[in-house]
């Protein structure tokens, strides 16, 4: 198939409420989706994660529009064949732009998965049907404020809670939390870079609180420094943002810097990256889970097909569409009284856009020709 044409196009959608971590606040999301037509007939949609501004990653979304448009896109048309497979190596020449790579990747799947009547599941190699779920809660402003929060998630069926910690608020709220829920409830922290290897003294304190995991303390270029702490803490150390691909979690893993992973597809490059890191991961024994980047339905029924492959052996950041927003733009994804949402199993990505809600939230289309 041929990629004829794609369509650009920017939402602005509200969050239920502020999600403040070690880096900002969020209150609505800023998200460039993408259409891309194939044999001017199937078409496939795709989500990108890049945020407004370059605070989580070197991406944010006015760049990821321009390199699409100016570089990637022009590329992809110029090919005489393009499906899922081909993006990737097709765009391996423009350095970095991962959450780029990504949109359009997913975007050529979907359309070649729904012309061909596969589920993105099934293609991936996924062997369940339904996946554990688990919640990010944000930073608060007071624990009183955090603590309530928490009770709402636990209510709700969420089977692991993870907490986002920065200096200043990391072991207060999450004996907090240890001490109101007890010693059964999964429990992580997520830092996202905020300490340095010289708060390994203080990151250590949470050992005392039986951890799941500790995400991403030091920054993501210190793959050296993760490995010694990961020498000096009982709590298992878990990489995100230094692992930009298969061949970089394999360097983690032998530099002993993590024993569990978190895969965020948009941050390797696409679905395919990601299902490379899980084969590596799988391979070595290994444990990862699926991170979440506050995808509408979109985003997440990849993210849960992702994770219903065998290695993901931890509740991902996969929550219900209600966790973040009020109205979703496909229909909502519903979690189960036993804290677990469902497989999508029609073809491609299992959903598609509303046509009312999406158009409430956009901002800005432009169509692309080949």
């Amino acid at each position: 198939m041929k990629l004829t044409g794609v369509e650009l196009r920017r939402i602005s959608i509200p969050l239920v409420a502020p999600f403040r971590t070690s880096f900002g606040v969020e209150t609505t999301r800023d998200i460039l989706l993408l259409r891309a037509v194939l044999d001017g007939q199937a078409e496939g949609w795709g989500e990108c994660v890049a945020m407004s501004d370059p605070l989580y990653s070197s991406e944010y979304v006015d760049a990821s529009v321009d390199v699409l448009r100016r570089f990637m896109l022009p590329k992809l048309f110029s090919l005489d064949h393009v499906d899922g497979a081909v993006v990737g190596p097709a765009l391996e020449p423009f350095k970095g732009h991962w959450m780029s790579k990504a949109v359009i990747e997913t975007a050529v799947l979907d359309a070649e998965l729904r012309a061909t009547g596969r589920s993105f599941a099934r293609e991936l190699g996924a062997t369940k049907d339904r996946v554990p779920c688990g919640v990010s809660v944000g930073i608060h402003n007071s624990v009183g404020a955090l603590l309530e929060s928490v009770e709402g998630y636990v209510s709700a069926g969420y089977v692991r809670i993870k907490l986002k910690i920065e200096p200043g608020w990391d072991l207060e709220p999450v004996r907090a939390v240890r001490e109101r829920f007890g010693d059964d409830l999964l429990i992580q922290v997520d830092a996202n870079t905020a300490y340095t290897l010289q708060d390994a003294r203080h990151l250590a304190r949470l050992d005392e609180f039986g951890l799941l995991l500790m995400e991403q303390p030091l920054p993501e270029e210190d793959v050296l420094g993760h490995a010694e702490l990961a020498r000096l803490v009982k709590t298992p150390i878990c990489l995100d943002e230094s692992i930009t691909s298969a061949r970089t979690a394999a360097a983690a893993i032998s530099l002993g810097a993590c024993s569990i992973i978190n895969i965020k597809p948009g941050r390797v490059g696409g679905y395919l990256e990601a299902r490379r890191i899980h084969d590596v991961c799988l391979a070595h024994g290994i444990a990862v889970w699926c991170g979440g980047m506050l995808e509408t339905g979109l985003g997440r029924a990849a993210n849960i097909a992702l994770a219903a492959l065998p290695g993901f052996t931890l509740p991902g950041d996969t929550s219900a569409s209600d966790r973040y927003y009020k109205t979703d733009i496909t229909e909502p994804f519903v979690l189960s009284a036993d804290g677990h949402l469902d497989v999508p199993a029609g073809p491609g990505l299992g959903v598609t856009p509303l046509p009312g809600p999406l158009a409430a939230v956009t901002t800005w289309t432009e169509w692309v020709p080949a």
